[in-house]
């Protein structure tokens, strides 16, 4: 996929990149336009002690750092684990960017994803984008009992590589020793996937909607 407008959605600031870093990263080298709306800065998870915009700052350090401009990016404060409470509003965010943006394709969460705040976006997502954009579902194994790997995408080595250098600029969640941050993680699932695909390493997604 070439110069396409595709939108990725975290209800969290650091779920997409968990998720879907490296297609992100390929994405981006393949020149697409990139649109980014995180819903929840998690002010009230951090490390007792920290700043309450340290996750808003270390996210704006890794959408920098791939070279999106800030005028790309949203991100909003909705409070962690009550995004129920603002499922109107997600969905007229939805709208509003799905109006202005028009994307080709849409990544976000899975609607198998038991995180209370995860399974919201997801739901808006699909109500938002099913008539108009192909959806797919990146995988965060932690929050998911099934996964349906529809979809893989190949990457190479060096995706995964700054994968793993965006997720290091989340100190914070580091210092929680967040374990699904590890090394050792990120290239065990890529090598998995990659065995699915027939290839060294790739990510894996469920198909919502593809429409050509």
């Amino acid at each position: 996929m070439e110069n396409k407008n595709i939108l990725i959605l975290s209800p969290h600031t650091d779920d997409a990149e968990l998720g879907c870093g490296g297609t992100i990263i390929r994405l981006l080298e393949k020149g697409n336009n990139i649109h980014w709306v995180v819903f929840s800065t998690a002010e009230n998870s951090l490390p007792e002690g920290m700043p309450k915009d340290t996750l808003k700052t270390e996210f704006t350090d890794v959408y920098r750092s791939l070279g999106i401009k800030d005028e790309n990016v949203d991100i909003l404060n909705y409070r962690v684990r009550y995004l129920f409470e603002e499922r109107q509003q997600i969905l007229e965010k939805l709208v509003t960017v799905r109006n202005k943006f028009k994307p080709d394709l849409v990544l976000g969460p899975s609607l198998n994803d038991f995180h209370q705040d995860h399974i919201v976006v997801a739901t808006e997502m699909v109500r938002a984008f099913k008539n108009c954009s192909s959806i797919i579902s990146y995988e965060l194994p932690w929050n998911n009992i099934t996964f349906n790997a529809q979809m893989l995408i190949r990457l190479e080595k060096e995706q995964i590589t700054k994968k793993i250098e965006l997720l290091k600029f989340y100190k914070s969640q580091f210092i929680k020793q967040r374990n699904y941050f590890s090394e050792d993680f990120i290239w065990g699932l890529a090598c998995s996937h990659g065995a699915q695909a027939n290839c060294k390493y790739a990510e894996a997604f469920e198909i919502i909607r593809w429409i050509e």
